[in-house]
């Protein structure tokens, strides 16, 4: 009943009805720290980007398709979460936000990212998962500072070259996308530490033996012919694997998540930028 009364008031545009679905929330909290996840709104209170010392705002699971140009005042936001709406494309205002580090996107409806992006350069992590991206948006590979992407279940088929140039990428997961071939770019990026192309269409795997920084590869559920060759110490998920059989599910236990990775815990406890 509750949830049910919480959608019915996301339609309505009254203030009052705003004021209940925020609780009262009038001042600025004193972790610094606004949660508006799973409130089914249709907008943002604008009475939020007032909160200019704010370092992490969460408004995942609404049905937002819009921000309104007032978030530029949130200068001090380092971790936005925009994860499970209807985002079609990323407000431009978000690349207003000189101070972000972790930027959640999955589960939207983004065929692009806009050349704004760019903008970002303290982004160390990006989630893009579940979204409608045929190409991965080269403006990606303009993140400097990126450690961690997150681009699974797309149509992705390549990967641009310029990815090359993140060299403080650690972590790619790709799985679920349709990837035919190996991305030869990521044979060419010896300080990467996690490639994950679970889910995929990949035939044959290239040695893998020669990247230095290599710690883990998923490969399983791909119609492959042989299993890439690692260096010694380095873990392999996946057919053929010597360490393991193939798991019959994504365990979390494959790798220790990272102070990165985004746990699967509510989204209050969502991951701290470094």
């Amino acid at each position: 009943m509750g949830n049910s009364l919480k959608a019915i008031l996301a339609f309505v545009p009254s203030n009052k009805c705003q004021k209940y679905l925020l609780e009262d929330l009038e001042e600025m909290p004193v972790d610094k720290m606004v949660d508006l996840s799973g409130r089914q709104m249709r907008r943002l209170p604008v009475h939020i980007c007032s909160f200019r010392e704010l370092v992490k705002l969460y408004l995942s699971d609404n049905n937002l398709n819009h921000l309104p140009p007032e978030l530029e005042q949130l200068q001090n936001l380092q971790i936005l979460a925009l994860d499970f709406n209807n985002f079609k494309a990323l407000p431009l205002v978000v690349c207003t936000l000189k101070q972000l580090c972790i930027l959640y996107l999955g589960n939207n409806k983004l065929c692009s990212l806009p050349l704004e992006l760019r903008l970002l350069q303290n982004l160390r992590t990006l989630w893009i998962e579940s979204n409608c991206l045929q190409h991965l948006p080269e403006v990606v590979c303009e993140l400097s500072l990126l450690k961690t992407l997150h681009a699974g279940s797309n149509a992705l088929r390549t990967l641009p070259p310029q990815l090359q140039s993140l060299q403080e990428l650690r972590t790619i997961w790709l799985s679920g996308n349709l990837l035919a071939e190996f991305p030869a770019v990521l044979l060419d990026m010896p300080f990467l530490e996690v490639i994950d192309v679970d889910r995929n269409s990949i035939q044959f795997f290239p040695s893998l033996a020669h990247l230095p920084g290599l710690k883990l590869v998923i490969y399983d559920h791909n119609p492959c012919r042989n299993a890439p060759k690692v260096a010694r110490g380095v873990r392999r998920v996946g057919r053929w694997s010597e360490e393991t059989p193939e798991p019959r599910k994504r365990s979390g236990a494959v790798i220790e998540i990272s102070l990165e990775e985004k746990p699967l815990l509510p989204p209050a406890a969502k991951t701290e930028p470094e």
